[in-house]
């Protein structure tokens, strides 16, 4: 069994986790429930969990919070929330996992199951990018961590000139001609990646506009990258395109 320790201020939000727990994740025990950021830290030093499911806003110390004041991070974690843009945007930079409350059943499934294959693999480097992030906004990062079906791969952001859809997944194609499957679609990818030099271009593609080399017209016209492959433009994305290849002239 795997052992899971659950942290929300709201204890119909814990049973109901529980709940859902028990019968959808067999596989997963609940060992402990705690109702404050405080009992958490306690329950987590004495008896470290496999899993941690930890909600975000909490009162006196928030989900954030009580990450920082672990002295050791041995656990996955999935985080519980209520929508927050802010908040999501920098779990999903640091390809960390979230479930939006009501919590549905596939998506807990879903996430659990994540979190069982990277049981064995730490979280450190994917905890310190999710604290910059949240805590310097202005702070320009230039790593990323990019989840793979081998594990975690950490890529310099400017290292990538485009991403292409692949059903469920995500193909990233480097500057060494590295190729790269993301298991997250190109919807969160794009998410990672949208306070960058990035830009949803097509259904299918997301480019880095710095590795942009000619633009061709058309109905929605396509691109040459800095590699020389051609990517599609939409015509419902051209407009937008342009106007972040060119600002302030359009």
């Amino acid at each position: 069994m795997i052992t899971a320790t659950i942290v929300d201020d709201e204890p119909l939000c814990c049973e109901s986790l529980a709940t859902l727990l028990e019968n959808y994740c067999p596989a997963i025990k609940v060992s402990d429930i705690c109702v404050s950021a405080p009992a958490a830290l306690k329950s987590i030093s004495e008896h470290p969990p496999q899993i941690l499911f930890l909600d975000i806003e909490m009162p006196q110390m928030n989900g954030f919070e009580l990450l920082e004041r672990l002295q050791e991070i041995n656990f996955q974690l999935i985080f519980t929330t209520s929508y927050d843009q802010y908040a999501i945007k920098a779990i999903q930079f640091s390809a960390l996992d979230y479930l939006l409350k009501p919590i549905e059943r596939e998506e807990l499934k879903a996430a659990v199951q994540k979190a069982v294959q990277r049981i064995q693999r730490p979280l450190p480097e994917q905890i310190e990018m999710l604290l910059q992030k949240l805590y310097h906004p202005t702070m320009s990062l230039n790593k990323i961590a990019i989840p793979t079906l081998e594990g975690l791969q950490m890529i310099f952001i400017e290292s990538v000139i485009f991403c292409k859809a692949e059903s469920n997944y995500t193909i990233l194609v480097l500057k060494n001609k590295q190729r790269i499957t993301a298991s997250r679609t190109l919807k969160e990818v794009e998410a990672m990646l949208e306070d960058h030099s990035f830009a949803r271009v097509h259904n299918s593609w997301v480019v880095n506009l710095n590795e942009v080399e000619k633009y061709v017209k058309g109905e929605g016209g396509y691109l040459i990258m800095s590699d020389g492959s051609t990517i599609d433009v939409s015509r419902n994305r051209k407009e937008m395109m342009l106007k972040k290849l060119q600002p302030g002239k359009m």
